[in-house]
């Protein structure tokens, strides 16, 4: 009879155990879903919806971010290629971190992906990325890669 009790024990904390991992790879396929759901709003052109995905949207207006994208000739690759070695690294009630190769087409330089961290924000019962994180990966942040800083000095000239 003591064992009993032993065995009920190990039984409740292996299914303890057991959902907790169901429970994550659950929360990585809903993170994954709404981030291929997003790349693929972003490759069909569809900016207006794409900033409505979007969190974190600051200042930039949504004129200013459609016409950004229009600008840009990366956009997301398709199928497979769109999203490998998809992983969380953190993950929160409101915000998840997570690592992922996201393909790329027409990018002005070289590179056909980029492999990095992105910010997801739990918004209006989805996870949404980052508004920002969009813009750079499009080369349409405003920031020059790799272009060094002129700095013009003016010489006065006394009469």
């Amino acid at each position: 009879m003591r064992s009993r009790p032993c065995f009920v024990f190990i039984v409740v904390i292996l299914l303890l155990v057991g959902s907790g991992s169901a429970y994550s790879a659950e929360v990585e396929s809903i993170l994954q879903k709404s981030m291929s759901e997003t790349l693929d709003t972003w490759r069909d052109g569809r900016y207006e919806l794409l900033f409505e995905q979007l969190a974190h949207r600051g200042k930039t207006s949504r004129e200013t971010f459609v016409n950004k994208m229009r600008e840009s000739t990366t956009r997301p690759a398709c199928c497979w290629q769109k999203m490998e070695h998809f992983r969380i690294l953190n993950e929160k009630r409101t915000e998840a971190t997570v690592y992922v190769k996201v393909g790329l087409e027409g990018a002005p330089s070289s590179a056909d992906s980029v492999t990095r961290e992105f910010k997801m924000t739990h918004m209006d019962g989805v996870w949404k990325m980052q508004l920002a994180d969009i813009l750079s990966i499009a080369g349409a942040d405003g920031k020059k890669k790799g272009a060094a800083k002129r700095h013009s000095k003016k010489s006065l000239q006394y009469n």
